[in-house]
């Protein structure tokens, strides 16, 4: 069997887009314990028939339960355009001998977001990048779109051996994508944001050239809670690389780890807090937990825009 076939556990599904669909109809299924009580992809609710109009929408059940007739309310289309954007580059791939890596979350999580856009009727399009824009799609809603979405997200997660030590340039990719949604857009942020601190204001200046273009954003930060955040490690020696330049270090946790997660919570909190002055939804990850977070946070996002 293909390890990177396994490693994903593609060949449990079938395929993506069936991974997909499953969490969207569990996380759907689940909406009546949550907020979003009566939210349906099509379907929103009953009212009384009123006499001479069409009786094409009268639920015939409800009317042998009830013995009165109900319509179903349907709810509008809308004419949102999503972009779901994902960075590839080499850090993304950690934990690199794990079950899924941060890129795989990513993937799984934006593969979900699009069966419930496609089921909204929204359009969306999917941009992957690293130093560079590596694929940009515009926001399309039809089937045969749908389908090169997933073949693509299938494609990168297979071929992950690939992309690493691909280096990390979310500054200009992201100004492109600005340049590039000419329509005023919902774009979905994936990344772990592991670029250069120094370069902190000229992300939110990218960031900001995408509001400034009249899109909403949505910034999910992708990270492994456990060893990026907590460094819970054996406190025994390690060989540290970096996967995106293959730069070497040798160290022994216990001495670094207060100083480590204090600096690591201070440029963490310190995304956030911009995030917060800048209106960007920022969203912080575990790729240990579901995607239910993310789709649920995008539904918030869409229940303001629409």
């Amino acid at each position: 069997m293909n390890k990177k076939i396994e490693r994903i556990k593609l060949t449990q599904f079938g395929n993506l887009e069936l991974l997909a669909k499953q969490v969207v109809e569990g996380f759907i299924t689940g909406l009546h314990k949550s907020p979003f009580h009566g939210f349906s992809v099509e379907f929103a609710e009953h009212r009384i028939y009123n006499s001479g109009e069409s009786t094409r929408h009268i639920d015939w059940k409800l009317f042998g339960r009830t013995e009165k007739l109900f319509t179903k309310k349907y709810e509008e289309e809308t004419n949102l355009r999503c972009q779901i954007v994902i960075d590839c580059s080499g850090s993304m791939y950690f934990p690199k001998d794990a079950d899924s890596t941060k890129f795989d979350f990513s993937v799984y999580a934006g593969a979900s977001l699009i069966e419930l856009l496609k089921r909204q009727r929204d359009a969306v399009g999917l941009t992957f990048f690293s130093d560079k824009l590596e694929i940009h799609t515009a926001a399309k809603s039809s089937i045969a779109h749908h389908r090169y979405l997933y073949s693509e997200l299938e494609k990168r997660m297979l071929n992950y051996s690939d992309e690493l030590q691909k280096k990390t340039n979310a500054v200009k990719a992201l100004d492109d994508v600005a340049e590039l949604c000419h329509t005023r857009s919902l774009i979905v942020i994936f990344s772990d944001l592991l670029d250069d601190p120094d370069k902190l204001d000229d992300l939110f200046r990218a960031i900001q050239h995408m509001k400034h273009n009249k899109h909403e954003v949505i910034l999910f930060h992708v990270v492994d809670q456990k060893t990026e955040v907590d460094f819970d490690l054996e406190n025994r020696p390690y060989e540290l690389i970096d996967m995106e330049t293959g730069e070497h270090m040798r160290l022994q946790p216990g001495e670094i780890k207060e100083l480590y997660k204090s600096s690591v919570n201070a440029y963490f909190e310190e995304l956030k807090i911009r995030c917060m002055n800048y209106g960007i939804d920022f969203m912080p990850v575990d790729i240990a937990a579901g995607y239910n977070q993310v789709l649920q946070q995008y539904l918030l996002k869409r229940q303001k825009l629409y």
